[in-house]
């Protein structure tokens, strides 16, 4: 007897909240660009691809494409995509590897404190 299988689709286990946070948080922690584009329309399928295009100002054709292995989507449809599951994009410096240096604060006082010893050297 043949066993009959069926092709996997991650967006069938993005059910909650929770595992669409943990699956796109997973996906930009590869540092693939690709990967996370890959992501960002798995989730668009999970939560509806025309409802996420609506969002997002883009077709339900254009989003499909973008999104695809084969896509090449503006870093605006990114933005525009990620806004429209709800997410934002935000900077978060890297955690240092234990036993490396800490750097100094850049703070205004001390961008000043160095200026002035750049002039005064400059003399």
């Amino acid at each position: 007897m043949a066993i009959k299988t069926s092709k996997f689709d991650a967006a069938d286990y993005l059910t909650s909240q929770a595992a669409i946070d943990a699956y796109l948080e997973a996906a930009l922690e590869e540092n693939d660009p690709a990967f996370f584009q890959k992501a960002l329309g798995t989730v668009a399928r999970a939560q509806g691809m025309q409802d996420i295009a609506g969002k997002s100002q883009t077709t339900r054709a254009g989003l499909y494409k973008a999104l695809s292995s084969e896509g090449n989507p503006e870093f605006a449809t990114v933005m525009r995509v990620v806004n429209a599951l709800g997410y934002r994009l935000a900077i978060v410096q890297k955690k240092k590897k234990a036993g490396t240096a800490k750097s100094k604060m850049v703070t205004p006082k001390r961008v000043a404190k160095t200026a002035a010893k750049r002039v005064t050297a400059s003399r």
